[in-house]
């Protein structure tokens, strides 16, 4: 259970960017980074975690108020990514696989879905 919890309320603030908010970059960075991370744990293909990787750094340029806070959260992107890639011989430590796909793919729909209804073509994974 904590385990579903440390994963859907952070990607469910990262799907919530829609909202007129004032967004944190940093935030964005680690809820994306630990999404990424953990679906490249989870063997999501490489392509689709770049697909999904160019669109939060896409709101995080959005998010962010300059290029330094915009570099300062896409190095903070990195480090969480390559955190969470890395295997853990304890099996509680990250979020279930099924978990990290649920919501990799409520991601994917989610960017779809915005991008139909501004007329945007989406290419489908």
């Amino acid at each position: 259970m904590r385990s579903t919890l440390a994963i859907t309320i952070p990607v469910l603030s990262l799907m919530g960017m829609g909202v007129a908010e004032a967004a944190d970059p940093m935030l964005l960075a680690e809820t994306g980074g630990f999404l990424l991370g953990n679906a490249h744990r989870c063997g999501v293909p490489i392509e689709r975690i770049e697909r999904a990787g160019k669109v939060i750094h896409g709101f995080i340029e959005i998010a962010a108020a300059d290029p330094s806070e915009a570099a300062a959260a896409d190095r903070r992107f990195a480090e969480i990514f390559l955190t969470s890639t890395l295997p853990d011989p304890d099996p509680q430590a990250f979020a279930s696989c099924t978990v990290v796909i649920q919501q990799f793919e409520r991601l994917e729909r989610h960017h779809e879905q915005a991008g139909s209804s501004r007329g945007t073509p989406t290419t489908s994974p």
